[in-house]
């Protein structure tokens, strides 16, 4: 059995509260990939040294207590957002990417993502379950297939104002090879 990922794209259609908490969510995780990227900087500048994903992710908490407003947001989407962080260094290093860059405000795509976790996303009775937002309105226009389990979700807002939600799936296919 080999594993395989798929995403599917929806419309997702979020209350006015909703779409308060996912536009903080989205000023969340800019706000800790640019204070951990200052971090980040400032140690390789002054001292030649490096942080890890692990190090910074112990950091969290102690910032969450010094900006209450962190713990209004899914603290998933923040240990995500320091992943990212980690990744765009190791690419810079390994001369695959360029230098990481602060994320700005005026950004146009604004995204965030989570990772299923006890299920926590899913779909129900025709609407979607997400951490923090309980039940979004969502324009179906395909199935998951049954045997699809999903992994992670991003919710993006394009310019035009439309909210989206892309969900990575994983699924296992059975092939046989002929000798």
């Amino acid at each position: 059995m080999k594993k395989y990922n798929k995403v599917f794209k929806f419309r997702i259609l979020p209350t006015k509260e909703q779409e308060l908490l996912i536009r903080k969510t989205f000023g969340s995780t800019r706000l800790i990939y640019n204070i951990f990227l200052d971090k980040k900087i400032k140690l390789y500048e002054g001292e030649k040294k490096f942080t890890t994903y692990t190090t910074q992710a112990k950091e969290l908490p102690f910032l969450k207590k010094e900006l209450e407003f962190l713990k209004e947001v899914d603290s998933m989407s923040l240990q995500i957002t320091l992943k990212n962080l980690d990744k765009a260094f190791q690419g810079f290093f390994k001369k695959i990417t360029g230098y990481p860059k602060f994320k700005s405000k005026r950004n146009t795509r604004k995204s965030y993502s989570t990772n299923n976790v006890n299920n926590v996303i899913r779909i129900e009775n025709g609407r979607l379950k997400f951490p923090k937002l309980k039940s979004l309105k969502i324009k179906l226009h395909r199935l998951i297939p049954q045997d699809h389990k999903i992994k992670s979700a991003t919710i993006s807002c394009e310019p035009s104002e439309a909210y989206y939600v892309s969900l990575l799936t994983e699924f296992q296919l059975d092939i046989k090879t002929s000798t």
